[in-house]
């Protein structure tokens, strides 16, 4: 399996790129794992005209790889900024690569706790309209007191530790397989579901032109102005003369039927 490992910070140094890169190299036998780094992800902003080309790179990496590993710092109890942009950029526009994705949250800090808030804080986002990613439930890895938990080649030190991201690293590898089918067959629906509401659309518009086409004339002829609004040299149809009105006209009555008056002879 393939999985896209991203480091949770833009800092020249930190512990969550030291334990993605452990995991890279621990886990080398059962999957393939790329590291991605966000130090060239820009803020944030929905006044930005082009997608960054930096965010593309992740988004099509994210697509092509069978789910996602965030690895987390905590400041001040929730993930970084730079962080957070990236999960923006990704929840923005038509193509949400993370949506129905596999993740699996891990975290290091200098304190005891590891960054148990920080990961509530991602798996909060990760759930949220527009992401909807599929995260890994339990199996939360969180690496306390960092700068002890490394060797000098960079390797996790205690056993426990190590026993402990192995278990959870399983439970994600039998997640992202299992969910896979289902995950397959959404983006399926969704597809299906995209090229009816795009047939449907094509076809109101051609109705509604149809309709305007052939219904608004209701029989009349077409000016370019309405009556009242003619131009000068524009021929305007005369309404037609009713029979009553011909009959007057044209002096139909005899003369013996009226006299001089005009009224009848036997009123």
């Amino acid at each position: 399996m393939k999985f896209i490992a991203i480091v949770g910070t833009n800092a020249s140094f930190s512990y969550n790129r030291k334990l993605l890169w452990y995991m890279k190299k621990h886990f080398k036998n059962q999957a393939q794992i790329d590291v991605v780094e966000i130090t060239d992800v820009p803020l944030f902003s929905e006044d930005t005209k082009e997608f960054p080309e930096s965010v593309k790179k992740i988004a099509l990496a994210i697509k092509d790889a069978d789910g996602v590993i965030f690895s987390t710092p905590e400041y001040d109890h929730a993930i970084t900024a730079a962080l957070k942009s990236l999960v923006e950029w990704l929840s923005w526009g038509k193509n949400q690569p993370l949506n129905n994705r596999p993740v699996m949250i891990v975290g290091a800090s200098l304190g005891n706790m590891g960054t148990v808030f920080a990961q509530e804080n991602l798996r909060q986002i990760l759930s949220s309209p527009g992401l909807d990613a599929f995260v890994l439930p339990s199996n939360q890895f969180l690496l306390g007191r960092a700068t002890e938990a490394f060797d000098h080649q960079d390797n996790l030190i205690d056993e426990h530790t190590i026993s402990w991201l192995e278990h959870c690293f399983s439970n994600f590898m039998l997640y992202s397989k299992t969910i896979k089918p289902m995950r397959l067959e959404i983006q399926d629906e969704k597809e299906v579901e995209k090229k009816s509401k795009a047939k449907e659309e094509k076809q109101a518009a051609a109705d509604d032109e149809d309709w305007w086409i052939e219904d608004t004339s209701l029989g009349f002829p077409l000016l370019s102005d309405a009556d009242t609004g003619a131009t000068e040299n524009e021929e305007v149809n005369e309404p037609e003369i009713s029979a009553y009105t011909q009959f007057l006209e044209e002096d139909l009555w005899p003369d013996d039927i009226m006299d001089s008056k005009g009224t009848f002879e036997n009123e």
